[in-house]
């Protein structure tokens, strides 16, 4: 299928190494991708769901053990240890290649290799990077082709000396002592050996468009983002941009997928998804920056998502979607998960494979596993954004910083200028819920939500931003939210989901200059009158408690970032320490 030297001999050195039986290349076409599918069903590897309900529709289970991302088993593997940085786990390339090449070695005996080339973003765009990705697992195959754009014109784009992402996986004995997910960034490749999650696997994911991307970005001069990318039209037609980073449960694909309330929808606003998880973002020829959706599909949670909190990520998954580790509805071969609807099936079997009957249900046993997924193509979205497939990317209005904090960050506030704002995406946190740990309250910094998938030291990530910042003549504005203000009483203040459109044409203002806004230690912050509350139970008084900025609450987060900060050494950026200091000055 192709000349290219270069992808050939990563093939035949990794088959020398994993000593499959048979080699097949992934074409992409509908006659191959339905073939293994039967394959697939025919071995239990997948069930076949019901067909005039869930047209082509697919149920998987992985190994009980195998059940999400594995941060303390993922490495980023660069020659120099301070490279990778005080955040992420690093092994030396020399050792990985070593350790990992043993379990490599014939763990594709009896199997076959598949060979997926495929591109993250438009085939061919300026944005767009080529991978190959080489599995024994079908389930890997037919999810890539859901995920990515999948091939034979990835390889013409390619071309006879065109570069890639090298990327092994083998589930070898599904062993969690065994488990790695390798990254080696100064080598373009990515090894996954012991797992069959898509996290883990699906390595044009995270692997790939994250901490492989960052590290791509950082040297040719863009930028690899854990971002959503949305549309904000107007009711006169025109449609402004916004990028935004949240930790995990803080309602990004919510936000991606917005439904505005019904007095926004009379009056023509309309909210499209670009993206919900990934944003490549680059300087285009006007001074702006533009940013692409490198995926094809989503990953979405399962658990929790339903008809009131994101009707447009559940009609995503109505066709041509994988379920993992979701409840097999036995009563009509369809699907069910906590939190779809109030009724559970009485004819079920669980994530685990096991009967599902009343009396489990009854003894609380969880009949989906809360990390339980959906990979459904993002054309199925009925807001997906006609600029999706754009070569040419979206142009940012605004970028947008989040978390959850019971009482620190206000609704939302604007920083006060490119630097500040990095700033702002460098202290990002979310407080600990009950769920998480057992410890409430505890902050957890996640700066940019790049945390777990930054893929080189995160104080020179933090740099690259701020150069970044001078590359770009007319500057996004950066934005902080927090959907997540408490009472007293621990109640909400906020009714957030599609209520959170108030602050997104709030913050559309601000970028046009249609509405002042109040200066504060941390920012501006809107006046109360300029975020419109009609139709809303939220009174003024509430909204003004939801926008203050408690000056005591800061300088003891000042304290947590000076904390946070210090593990950077001197490759935090004097730029960050000056906004630091500038801060506390404030808040005197």
């Amino acid at each position: 299928m192709t000349n290219n030297k270069k992808v050939l001999q990563f093939i035949d050195e990794s088959a020398a190494l994993c000593q499959p039986d048979k080699i097949v290349w992934i074409d992409g076409s509908k006659e191959q991708i339905e073939n293994l599918r039967a394959e697939a069903c025919s071995t239990g590897e997948m069930i076949r769901l019901n067909e005039d309900l869930l047209p082509e529709c697919f149920l998987h289970r992985t190994a009980v053990n195998d059940v999400a991302r594995v941060e303390d088993r993922t490495f980023i593997c660069c020659k120099n240890k301070e490279d990778a940085g005080p955040i992420n786990n690093w092994m030396d390339p020399a050792a990985a290649y070593k350790m990992a090449g043993e379990i490599f070695k014939g763990a594709m005996k009896g199997r076959t290799m598949y060979v997926i080339p495929y591109s993250m973003g438009i085939v061919g765009s300026e944005f767009a990077k080529c991978g190959i990705e080489l599995t024994d697992s079908i389930y890997v195959v037919l999810n890539m082709t859901i995920m990515t754009r999948v091939g034979k014109n990835v390889l013409e784009a390619m071309g006879e000396n065109g570069d890639f992402v090298k990327g092994l996986h083998a589930r070898a004995d599904i062993d969690e002592s065994k488990r790695y997910i390798l990254h080696f960034p100064e080598d373009n490749t990515i090894w996954s050996v012991n797992s069959g999650y898509g996290g883990n696997v699906l390595l044009g994911k995270k692997c790939f468009a994250l901490r492989i991307a960052s590290y791509l970005g950082k040297n040719e001069g863009w930028m690899a983002e854990h971002m959503l990318i949305l549309g904000f039209e107007k009711p006169d037609g025109e449609v402004k941009y916004i990028a935004a980073a949240f930790p995990s449960a803080c309602g990004k694909t919510n936000l991606a997928m917005l439904i505005p309330p019904e007095s926004y929808r009379k009056k023509g606003y309309k909210i499209w998804c670009v993206g919900d998880d990934i944003a490549w973002i680059r300087v285009g020829a006007d001074g702006r920056l533009w940013a692409m959706n490198p995926e094809n599909g989503f990953f979405g949670v399962a658990p929790g998502t339903n008809a009131k909190s994101n009707p447009n990520a559940l009609e995503s998954t109505k066709k041509g979607t994988i379920f993992t580790n979701v409840v097999h509805n036995l009563e009509n071969n369809t699907v069910w998960w906590e939190g779809l609807d109030k009724n559970p099936p009485k004819d079920a079997i669980d994530w685990k494979g096991n009967p599902w009957t009343e009396k489990e249900q009854a003894e609380g046993v969880k009949g989906a596993h809360p990390n339980s997924r959906f990979t459904a193509p993002a054309r199925n979205c009925p807001c997906i954004s006609k600029e999706f497939d754009n070569p040419k990317g979206v142009p940012l209005s605004a970028i947008v910083f989040g978390g959850r904090r019971a009482k620190t960050a206000p609704l939302v506030y604007q920083s006060k200028d490119w630097n500040n704002g990095v700033f702002v995406g460098s202290i990002m946190a979310s407080e600990t819920t009950a769920a998480a740990t057992g410890a409430v309250g505890v902050v957890r910094r996640d700066p940019m939500a790049m945390r777990p998938f930054a893929g080189y030291h995160m104080g020179d990530y933090f740099k690259h931003w701020i150069e970044m910042g001078k590359k770009v003549k007319n500057q996004p504005k950066i934005f902080n939210v927090n959907w997540f203000r408490l009472d007293d009483d621990g109640k909400f203040l906020w009714p957030g989901f599609g209520e959170n459109m108030r602050v997104l044409e709030w913050i559309i203002k601000r970028c046009e200059g249609e509405v002042d806004a109040v200066e504060t230690p941390i920012g501006y912050v809107p006046k109360a009158e300029d975020i419109n509350l009609d139709g809303t139970d939220v009174t003024k008084e509430t909204l003004e408690e939801i926008l203050t900025v408690d000056k005591e609450t800061w300088a003891k987060e000042a304290e947590g970032i000076e904390e946070f900060y210090k593990q950077f050494g001197d490759r935090l950026p004097a730029e960050l320490s000056k906004e630091l200091s500038d801060l506390k000055a404030r808040l005197k």
